[in-house]
């Protein structure tokens, strides 16, 4: 059907293959009114009319196709009548369309028109056809029934009633076969083993489910018993016509053989097929079982030769598969379209196990090893251990192994998320914990772990978590929101679950509590037996809806997951024991008492508690910091719902969070002076004046005291600001203004008398040096925008030198080497007083980096400022030592935006005498 396909030019819709499954007939065929002839294909669903493709056979054509599509008829739409020949038209046939439209066709002869006409009306009425068939044939079985075993020697010979097998009322599956309600075992094996038809959906219930009222080694002992048919006795008639010579069973033993023994026989292998391929657990657990099923199969090929051979070879291949996996314990390789990702690390590293812990950690990390451990755990759950709530009963521990590792694991991971949270006693860590663990919610999210998100779920909603107001009231609102999301999809029944989960694609792991749920109540909803006139029927509509949740279990244990295991983590997470040598009781009894600790009943105000960790709270993220061939963070070939690529493909910085650093200690040294902290200001300073009365012969610094706002948490000296940067700080927000252009002229580092003043307006630059800015405001009324202070100087000759232009990089000659940070990074702008109402406004200039920070007034004074601002002139300032240089006179005022520290003021420096 595909070739013929192929040869015709212009099909549209679906393939031929699609709506057909037989092809009956193929000829010529005159279409009255048309001017050609019609090559016309009969399927057992369609009549296509094409016309000769012309256009295929000149040189050069694009088309190889050898028919053109002229129509198309759907058989079970038209009407076949036969048109009498006329002089117009012999040999016709008409077919009629619902819509009435009608189409003539004329056939050769005769004999090629009954043809055409047979075929026609034959597939027009198969259905009715073959239901008379079936009529008929049923009928004759009735008076010719199929001779048996006696049922005192064949137990599944036993006529059909409503004391042994009860079947659904009016309702049957898509295959029309009858759906048993109740039965006997003995009826139930009859069923499975049908000589009639086959069942699939019944063997596969059967074998999922036979566990609740049958043990394995008696169903083999019945399926044994099945396939042993005895042949039928000869009646008194039979026996009468044999000692006369005749043979009046020969006819009805032979069809008691084909019709019978045959079918059973082989549905019987089927099953032996289908238990060991889909449950070979029950040989796994006993042995004897497999060792007695082998040896019957071996059996089978002795005593009736070759016609069974294929189907016990089969077995006996499945058998060796399993039993080869089993010790290399290996089921198959798996091979994926791209590597796995990188392992993510944080603060801990590989080996380090010791520390692990869920701060130290890496949060996608932290995810996808336990995606890998649950996703495991989920694909080893086999149908049996749910099949009768057995994972409830005394014998749980053999009966249901991997549902019980799975369920504990869910249970410590939930009590272990609990207690990191309850167990932090400051709150500003208790904040980062909680916002750490919603971010591994996230990764679940990504990853399509629904049991791992509501395993956060579940321990953010317990009592000790869920009554800490304080801490909640702290996280961020992204975090809130994505929080309320999560605890959304176990509302109203778990409906947005249940949509979401059926619109993913796979690997995920579903949440297994809500199978458990729905297993155990349809279990304990039916009984177990239905009577029936005083007999006792096996309730197998039952076994059907637990098989159909089991069934939709299984679906998602056949994808993995394309994430490489980290044995260290794995092993962390698998020996989790977050209750320690409690009981249930008392490790609830602790949460909650830690709880009231850290957040007493109906206190306005956290208590306050120091803190225990030294490392840093800030997260690395749940973006990967490396980019991976694969491409997503999920790091499996399934699409799912994901960021862009290109925003995955380095590390982002978290939203702001609760942050505690430890302030930096630097030693004291002549360049780089310890800050002290004022309570009496909201600004800290970076320099302080040194003690003249130090070891450094009286020497005193020439830098001005320069006002710094404090950072969040902590205040840390000039030289450690460029570890700072490399922590990852969280950067001020940006000032109102910006630095003016002034700071690009640069003064002499060396210079033996007191520097001219600045000209008015500033000296030409050379074409590849960038122009300073030039500042247009009113004069001196107002604070003006700072320079940095310039490098120390020391005496030198009375002629002073020429006054350089600065280059554009700030802090370039500082003792302190105090570079600005990298492009990217952050950008250090301490400018955020509020300005004056007569601060002129200034206009940000490109090539001044916002590296800047306010002078105070005498710190002004050491940076002349190019351009036309006009100032009156201020007498330069006399020094009584004459060791000391005199420094340029004040080109401006310049008011104060806060009033100065104590003991802040400007200290001047001397270079000490060779």
């Amino acid at each position: 059907m595909n070739e013929i396909q192929k040869s015709i030019d212009g099909w549209e819709g679906k393939d031929i293959g699609q709506c057909c499954s037989e092809f009956i007939l193929e000829g010529p065929l005159l279409r009255a009114g048309a001017k050609h002839e019609r090559h016309n294909f009969l399927f057992d669903g369609l009549m296509i009319s094409c016309k000769a493709n012309q256009s295929s056979r000149l040189p050069g054509s694009g088309s190889g196709a050898e028919y053109r599509l002229k129509e198309k008829f759907v058989l079970r739409k038209i009407r076949i009548v036969d048109r009498e020949d006329s002089v117009e038209l012999r040999h016709a046939f008409e077919l009629i369309g619902k819509d009435e439209n009608c189409a003539v066709f004329c056939a050769r002869t005769a004999e090629e028109k009954a043809a055409w006409m047979a075929a026609l009306v034959t597939l027009q009425y198969r259905s009715t056809l073959d239901r008379m068939l079936d009529t008929v044939l049923q009928h004759e079985e009735q008076e010719h029934p199929l001779r048996l075993p006696s049922p005192d020697v064949y137990c599944f010979a036993v006529q059909d009633s409503e004391e042994n097998i009860v079947f659904e009322d009016k309702v049957q599956s898509k295959t029309g076969i009858p759906l048993i309600k109740a039965g006997t075992v003995g009826k139930l094996i009859e069923r499975l083993t049908y000589h009639m038809y086959a069942d699939p959906n019944f063997v596969r219930t059967f074998l999922t489910t036979y566990r609740s009222f049958c043990k394995p080694q008696e169903l083999l002992s019945l399926l044994i018993e099945r396939i042993e048919i005895p042949e039928p006795e000869p009646t008194e008639e039979d026996r009468q016509a044999l000692w006369n010579g005749d043979q009046p069973m020969a006819a009805e033993l032979q069809r008691f053989r084909k019709e019978y023994v045959q079918p059973v026989q082989l549905r019987v292998l089927n099953v032996f097929r289908q238990w060991v391929e889909h449950h070979f657990y029950d040989f796994e657990n006993d042995p004897e079982l497999r060792s007695r099923l082998e040896e019957y199969i071996t059996s089978i090929i002795q005593l009736r030769g070759k016609s069974m051979r294929k189907w016990v070879e089969s077995i006996n291949k499945i058998i060796k598969r399993k039993l080869q996996t089993q010790s290399n314990g290996v089921s198959h390789n798996i091979t994926f379209e791209s590597p796995p990702p990188p392992i993510e690390w944080h603060i801990c590293r590989a080996g380090q196990t010791d520390s692990f812990d869920l701060m130290t950690l890496h949060p996608i990390e932290i995810a996808r090893q336990l995606t890998l451990l649950e996703s495991e755990l989920y694909r080893a759950v086999r149908p049996s251990e749910l099949v009768g709530s057995v994972w409830t009963k005394e014998d749980k521990e053999k009966n249901s192994p991997n549902l019980l590792r799975m369920i504990r694991h869910t249970t410590n991971l939930t009590l272990w998320f609990e207690k990191c949270i309850v167990e932090t006693m400051n709150l500003e860590e208790r904040v980062a914990v909680l916002s750490r663990v919603i971010e591994i919610l996230q990764v679940f999210q990504e990853l399509n772990n629904f049991n791992g998100v509501l395993e956060v779920v579940s321990a953010i909603n317990s009592v000790p978590v869920y009554r800490l107001d304080h801490t909640f009231e702290a996280i961020p609102e992204r975090k809130k929101k994505i929080l309320e999301e999560a605890v959304e999809l176990s509302q109203d029944h778990f409906k947005k679950y249940l949509a979401k989960l059926k619109s993913i694609n796979p690997p995920c792991v579903p949440f297994f509590g809500i199978y458990l749920t729905n297993i155990l109540k349809t279990e304990e909803g039916n009984p177990d037996l239905i009577v029936r006139h005083g007999k006792e029927l096996i309730n197998f509509s039952k076994r059907r809806k637990v098989a159909e949740i089991t069934g939709e279990i299984q679906q998602y244990q056949n994808q993995p997951y394309c994430l490489k295991v980290e044995h260290d983590i794995r092993r962390f997470f698998e020996n989790l024991n977050p209750m320690g040598n409690r009981s249930e009781k008392e490790f609830a009894d602790y949460l909650f008492k830690m709880s009231l600790d850290i957040e007493p009943r109906n206190c306005r105000q956290a208590p306050r508690f120091s803190r225990k960790t030294m490392y840093t709270l800030k997260s690395p993220g749940i973006r990967p910091v490396r980019t991976s061939t694969s491409g997503t963070l999920k790091g499996h070939p399934v699409p799912l719902e994901r960021e862009p690529p290109h925003k995955i493909t380095f590390r982002s910085i978290a939203e702001t969070e609760p942050e505690t650093l430890a302030s930096a200690s630097v030693p004291t040294s002549p360049n780089t002076p310890t800050p002290p902290q004022s309570a009496s200001s909201d600004l800290s300073s970076v320099f302080m004046e040194p003690d003249l009365s130090s070891s450094y012969g009286g020497s005193s610094s020439i830098f001005a005291s320069v006002l710094l706002p404090p950072s969040k948490s902590h205040s840390a000296s000039c030289s450690s600001l460029h570890q700072l940067g490399e922590e990852q700080l969280k950067p001020p927000p940006l000032p109102p203004r910006r630095k003016d252009a002034m700071s690009e002229a640069k003064m002499s580092s060396r210079s033996d008398g007191p520097p001219a003043i600045p000209p008015r307006l500033p000296p030409p630059l050379p074409r590849n040096q960038p122009r300073p800015m030039i500042y247009n405001g009113p004069p001196a009324d107002g604070p003006l925008p700072s320079p940095p202070p310039p490098p120390p100087r020391d005496p030198l000759p009375d002629t002073p030198p020429p006054v350089p232009q600065r280059p554009p990089e700030i802090f370039i000659n500082y003792p302190l080497n105090l570079q600005p940070s990298p492009v990217g990074r952050y950008h250090w702008d301490f400018s955020s007083s509020p300005s004056s109402p007569n601060t002129p406004p200034s206009t940000p200039s490109p090539r001044v980096p916002r590296r800047t920070c306010p002078l105070s007034a005498s710190q002004n004074s050491l940076c002349p400022l190019p351009g036309s601002i006009t100032a009156p002139p201020v007498p330069p300032r006399h020094n009584s030592s004459p060791q000391l240089p005199k420094l340029p006179p004040k080109t401006y005022k310049r008011e104060l935006l806060q009033p100065p520290l104590q003991g802040l003021s400007l200290v001047e420096n001397t270079d000490s005498s060779q």
